[in-house]
């Protein structure tokens, strides 16, 4: 799957950002210092770098022109920063994007996608483990007994769990995932869409996949 460097000093914006595109099927990896960023990201061999431009005791448009002299990563430039100034100078500093704060995640995904396309860089993701494969692109899991559809709640708590492979995800980090909202959601809701999964799998011959743990939530 494509990975993806997450340039942004606000760390709960950081945070929501990198759930937001785990959640699409992307890679991440985020800077955490800001004493050498350039260095960092090409460290990390992204496909693309999303990055903010005001970020401490340096400069985006500084750190991108620093990228675009030693490497051809994708970076779509995030900022509050919107005159046509800072635009024009982010793309003559090499930027391939640019995404002005506040963004929907729906355009962001969308830009994302489109230069990753442009580019060649996007891949078929998928995510595979005991013999299930999962079809981010195409919302099908896969396994010996044939293809099964999911639904989108299916296949979220399905990639959540598979990217947590022999871990136990708490029935919190679900729903937090599955429905990223602070209002209250019923917690016999995830045990409905959990009993649509287990279902749905075993159509396709894959029984007891999800293993409960009493109290503490499921795992893979």
């Amino acid at each position: 799957m494509p990975k993806i460097f997450i340039v942004e000093d606000d760390e709960p914006i950081r945070t929501e950002l990198a759930r937001l595109l785990e959640r699409h099927g992307f890679e991440t990896a985020c800077c955490t210092s800001f004493d050498h960023v350039a260095d960092d990201a090409l460290a990390a061999n992204p496909d693309l770098v999303l990055l903010d431009l005001t970020l401490p005791g340096t400069d985006g448009q500084l750190v991108c022109r620093e990228l675009r002299q030693r490497s051809d990563v994708l970076i779509i430039m995030l900022t509050s920063r919107v005159t046509e100034l800072d635009e024009v100078m982010g793309i003559e500093m090499g930027a391939d994007d640019f995404v002005p704060k506040p963004y929907s995640a729906a355009v962001l995904i969308a830009h994302i996608n489109a230069l990753l396309r442009r580019s060649g860089a996007a891949e078929k993701s998928t995510l595979t483990h005991n013999g299930l494969v999962l079809d981010l692109s195409r919302s099908t899991a896969t396994a010996e007994g044939g293809t099964v559809e999911l639904t989108k709640n299916e296949q979220r708590i399905l990639a959540l769990l598979m990217r947590h492979a022999g871990s136990i995800v708490s029935r919190e980090a679900i729903m937090r995932d599955l429905w990223d909202s602070d209002a209250f959601v019923d917690d016999n809701t995830l045990t409905v869409n959990i009993n649509r999964l287990r279902r749905s799998l075993a159509k396709i011959g894959v029984e007891n996949y999800l293993v409960t743990h009493r109290g503490r939530g499921y795992a893979v």
